[in-house]
């Protein structure tokens, strides 16, 4: 079940024996250049976000035009969303497809497209937005020109990842492959869609949608951005790296796929409970508010066969911290996924809707659950790729421990920021008249609470601090020669199966 720290022999004793085995090698060098990528990446992103946390109590900290709060809050976003979990995704399908297809990546070449297309499109990102080049949409503000070069090197990724599915060795798809799937497909249709604009300059478009049309599709977009880009393709992670620091079955192969299926047909209904009390119509709120209701079930199916993949290990969570970023990153995915589909009930979103509610939800998702995901995959794949143990299993502990705190601070204070903010905002005297009318009292109840969450998120990136020194020194220790893995498996056919298929659960 577990990876070896060096490459496996493949010597065959005889011509016969060499007729019923093939030899080949996987890519490991473009997992290499993703997990580095996502180290930096993570770091810059969450600096950034510690940045414009601090803005909001010091607004000393606004550092002109192009350093404020407006200019920078999207950079985060982006970096955060599309340079660390984006680059962690890449990482996790490169690693994972080729061993679960037995097959080296279709083609090379366009993996290292793929890297260098993505790396630069994040650098465009963070040239452009700083300036105000943005076309304002949420999780969307990039503008045409970046938008057909995302569009480009996801065409090309898709290629490469089908082309390795058409020449796989294994006849079985692991749950995993199909989660990946529907991340390549859906997040194509979205983006494609979502990004349709009239361009007037090079950097300046209109959308070819209007008013309420525009506010649907974004939303639709906005949604299931974070259901097929932040979602599926970091459960595809957990149903292989899981088993796989845990050296047990997946707890249920048959959960997981009545849990990919039901959760890929219920989420793209659910974004327009974004637009709730807009002038939406009540019906399209209605019904996304009730599909959002629905998410849960199949949301929790995916976290109780994550949790229960552990029976009879959990004794490992004492020396694996890997095992243990994951529990923890599994465990926000719950609470985050119960949430969620809280907050789109109409009475609890008369509460919490634009209020520092919705920024606890967010960070409890993103930094809880695929942070952590993201985390936890680091720590196992690193002595694998280098062949080198880690440099401090203690290094790493206290990265677990300061992450947990911190993110527990974070979305503690901004569960007390939101909720007093929205009873204030709906408070009335006697009167009926508004107990709070002034907008600032607000703000200065709620400004002890920003600085809890600065102290959280900078405990937080302390965290990712310690992660990059820890692979550093791992990656100094490293031997100057890292071929590419080769592999020995049966041929097709070689078994008298006439397929080479593992136990599902064991993939």
């Amino acid at each position: 079940m577990a990876d070896t720290l060096t490459p496996p022999a493949t010597t065959v004793a005889s011509a016969e024996g060499a007729s019923r085995f093939e030899v080949f090698t996987y890519d490991d060098q473009i997992v290499r250049w993703f997990v580095l990528a996502t180290s930096l990446w993570g770091f810059i992103g969450m600096a950034v976000g510690a940045l414009i946390a601090l803005q909001l109590p010091f607004p000393e900290a606004n550092l002109g035009e192009y350093l404020s709060f407006g200019r920078l809050r999207p950079l985060h976003t982006n970096a955060v969303i599309f340079a660390f979990a984006g680059n962690a995704i890449f990482a996790a399908i490169y690693y994972s497809t080729q061993r679960l297809c037995k097959a080296r990546m279709f083609s090379d070449g366009m993996s290292r497209f793929h890297f260098w297309g993505w790396q630069a499109i994040i650098v465009a990102a963070a040239i452009t937005l700083p300036l105000g080049i943005t076309t304002s949409k949420e999780y969307a503000e990039l503008e045409w020109p970046i938008d057909i070069a995302i569009a480009v090197v996801w065409v090309v990724f898709a290629v490469n990842f089908f082309g390795t599915l058409a020449r796989r060795r294994e006849k079985h798809m692991y749950v995993a492959l199909w989660f990946y799937i529907a991340t390549i497909v859906t997040v194509a249709v979205l983006h494609i869609g979502n990004s349709l604009a009239l361009p007037i300059s090079l950097t300046k478009s209109y959308p070819i949608y209007k008013g309420v049309q525009d506010a649907l599709i974004q939303w639709w977009y906005g949604h299931n951005a974070v259901a097929f880009f932040l979602t599926t393709p970091f459960l595809g992670l957990m149903y292989y790296f899981l088993p796989k620091a845990a050296e047990r079955p997946v707890f249920s192969y048959r959960l997981s796929i009545v849990h990919f299926w039901s959760l890929v047909f219920i989420y793209i209904w659910a974004g327009p409970h974004h637009l709730n009390y807009t002038s939406v119509p009540e019906w399209a709120a209605t019904l996304g508010m009730v599909f959002s209701v629905m998410l849960w079930m199949p949301s929790w199916g995916g976290m109780i066969n994550g949790l229960f993949t552990l029976r009879g290990a959990w004794h490992k969570l004492r020396d694996s911290v890997v095992l243990k970023m994951f529990v923890v990153g599994i465990t926000f995915y719950g609470m985050a996924t119960f949430e969620g589909p809280m907050l789109s009930i109409k009475t609890v979103n008369a509460l919490s809707h634009y209020t520092d509610w919705n920024i606890a939800h967010v960070h409890s998702g993103a930094l809880g659950w695929n942070g952590f995901m993201t985390f936890g995959m680091i720590y196992w794949l690193v002595p694998r790729l280098w062949r080198r143990p880690l440099w401090s299993q203690k290094l790493a502990t206290w990265h677990f421990w300061i992450g947990t705190v911190g993110i527990l601070l974070y979305v503690l204070a901004m569960y007390t920021s939101g909720i007093t903010q929205g009873l204030m905002w709906r408070a009335f005297d006697d009167a009926g008249r508004l107990l709070y009318p002034d907008f600032v009292e607000t703000v200065i109840q709620v400004r002890p609470m920003y600085w809890v969450r600065l102290i959280g998120g900078t405990m937080y990136l302390l965290g990712v601090v310690l992660m990059i020194w820890n692979l550093f020194a791992t990656i100094r220790r490293a031997p100057k020669d890292l071929p590419d893995p080769a592999v020995a498996v049966p041929r097709l056919g070689a078994r008298g199966d006439g397929q080479n298929t593992p136990a599902p659960a064991l993939a």
